[in-house]
């Protein structure tokens, strides 16, 4: 890595705040890619659980633009100059609801920059805290934590990971077909502009992956939104997950639930030859 560890870390603390109105329009769309009837959104409806994803949108112009499609490095988030970075996980506390037609302030802060050795070599971690707070309100309605994590190129011969096995006792599954019109509609709606999830030459070309990528933060909605299937009247207090394994377009894959015996929901994701994705869990009110 060409910029030490101790440069990246002077960006721990920093932070920024922004503003947005959360916005009916946003909320429909999703509705309809997640492919659930049309319906009223006036204000004051709640959003479910990490359709917060909708706002805050960034607005970087098109000169900022690198080649991966995400912002060039710098600014608020550290300049690692490592030239693959995932969204490796995040955790949430759902404190109060946000709502259609609330005025929004995000304050996000970076919590955390480490660094490892892995498996395909260098490896740097950045944890942001975010929090939100509704209509001018002291105290955060929403709180997460988002784990990005940088690799370097993917190298002829490297190894990957030995795959897990998903979880085999479900009490709920959907099956779930990531075509290009489903991963382009969830790429526009969040504004994300990285390539691996829409380029099908970039991604298998640059990056050296077999497809387009699912993106993790549409597989844990997804996850979250059977839960809202199976238990509509559920509210999720806390929410985490973690990326095990990246998704392709190139096959359907799963989302699975599983009522716990403490009153909590395991949540996972699998490939088409049932290896886990995605591992998540969430607790009730």
């Amino acid at each position: 890595m060409n910029q030490p560890l101790e440069d990246l870390a002077a960006w721990i603390g920093r932070s920024e705040t922004q503003q947005d109105q959360i916005g009916a329009t946003p909320v429909r769309a999703l509705t309809a890619t997640l492919d659930h009837p049309a319906a009223a959104v006036p204000d004051g409806t709640p959003l479910p659980p990490l359709w917060h994803w909708l706002y805050f949108l960034p607005m970087h112009r098109q000169c900022e633009i690198g080649a991966d499609g995400h912002a060039q490095r710098g600014g608020f988030l550290p300049p690692v100059p490592l030239p693959r970075r995932m969204w490796a996980g995040s955790q949430f506390e759902f404190r109060a609801p946000v709502r259609v037609g609330d005025a929004v302030e995000r304050r996000s802060t970076i919590a955390d920059v480490t660094a490892k050795d892995g498996r395909s070599g260098r490896l740097v971690f950045v944890k942001v805290r975010h929090e939100l707070r509704c209509n001018g309100a002291a105290d955060p309605a929403l709180v997460e934590f988002h784990d990005i994590v940088y690799r370097e190129a993917q190298q002829p011969g490297d190894v990957a990971p030995p795959p897990q096995p998903a979880p085999t006792d479900a009490a709920w599954r959907r099956e779930i077909v990531p075509d290009d019109v489903l991963l382009f509609r969830y790429s526009a709606l969040t504004f994300n502009g990285h390539r691996i999830h829409y380029d099908r030459r970039y991604v298998t070309e640059v990056e050296g992956y077999p497809g387009l990528i699912v993106h993790g933060p549409l597989i844990a909605t997804l996850l979250l939104d059977l839960l809202r299937r199976e238990q509509p009247d559920a509210e999720v207090a806390t929410f985490r997950f973690k990326a095990v394994r990246p998704t392709f377009d190139l096959h359907a894959f799963h989302v699975h639930g599983a009522p716990q015996p403490d009153g909590s929901v395991r949540l996972w994701a699998a490939d088409h030859e049932g290896w886990l994705t995605m591992d998540a869990s969430a607790t009730l009110r």
